[in-house]
């Protein structure tokens, strides 16, 4: 019996990589290292890319003319490549009525349904151009609300890397895999993604990420794995009712 249930924590506990703000213009000398550690450690991370940044924050940093080249071989060596807004520009702001009760600035709340699907599929557009087929997105600053979701399931992406709970949830015909915390970690069972924003590390911080993969790259996992292993039984609903139910509240009164 101890056996079966210690087989059964195992299979249900892992990490996510999320690297949000993918673009051409990133900390690209950060990106070179990130890449050399996961293929040093076997890992297909997730990349959060921005088709069309316009961000003029990230228009600061460095960028890559070859880029769309190098989110084409991230894809070929198998890691995800998930779409990350559209052009990252907020223009909205939530009053924390949003899908996760956040609040704050936005890409897309508050739009239309037919102005936040024109965007979506200007996005996924962006990718066809490059041979990329693109099943997953994250919103900018985690805010949605219905006519995003709406948007997203009729263009045919139906996965969601945000949301809150502990194992991933089924909610308006999509498929959500928890974000819960802003900096890497591992709950000692569960299935959560990280969120990593490698413009605003130092090298002390990515020594600090390289020693962390070191020590937990068995507990890594890729969102295949996640798909394959995704079912949500009673228990696992039960704890996700709770988990966000007391986030956001948590965030609500915030």
């Amino acid at each position: 019996m101890f056996n079966s249930i210690k087989k059964t924590t195992t299979k249900y506990t892992g990490l996510l990589i999320r690297m949000d703000d993918i673009s051409e213009n990133m900390n690209w000398r950060l990106m070179d290292k990130c890449e050399l550690l996961f293929d040093q450690h076997k890992i297909k991370p997730l990349l959060g890319v921005i088709p069309d940044n316009q961000d003029p924050e990230l228009l600061k940093y460095p960028k890559n003319s070859k880029f769309w080249e190098r989110v084409s071989d991230w894809n070929k060596k198998g890691w995800e490549i998930t779409m990350h807004g559209c052009n990252h520009v907020y223009t909205e702001k939530s009053d924390k009525s949003d899908i996760f009760n956040y609040g704050g600035n936005s890409e897309f709340f508050g739009l239309e349904y037919k102005i936040q699907l024109q965007k979506i599929k200007i996005g996924i557009k962006k990718f066809e151009n490059n041979k990329i087929k693109i099943r997953s997105f994250f919103a900018p600053n985690h805010i949605y609300d219905i006519n995003t979701l709406k948007a997203l399931k009729d263009s045919d992406v139906k996965i969601i890397i945000d949301g809150y709970g502990l194992f991933p949830y089924f909610k308006h015909e999509l498929l959500f895999i928890p974000q819960l915390f802003y900096k890497e970690m591992i709950l000692p069972f569960g299935i959560q993604s990280t969120q990593l924003h490698i413009n605003y590390w130092d090298d002390k911080y990515f020594k600090n990420f390289e020693n962390f993969i070191k020590k937990n790259e068995m507990k890594i996992i890729n969102l295949d794995y996640i798909l394959d292993i995704t079912n949500p039984n009673y228990l696992q609903k039960i704890t996700n009712y709770f988990v966000e139910k007391t986030l956001k509240t948590a965030r609500f009164f915030k």
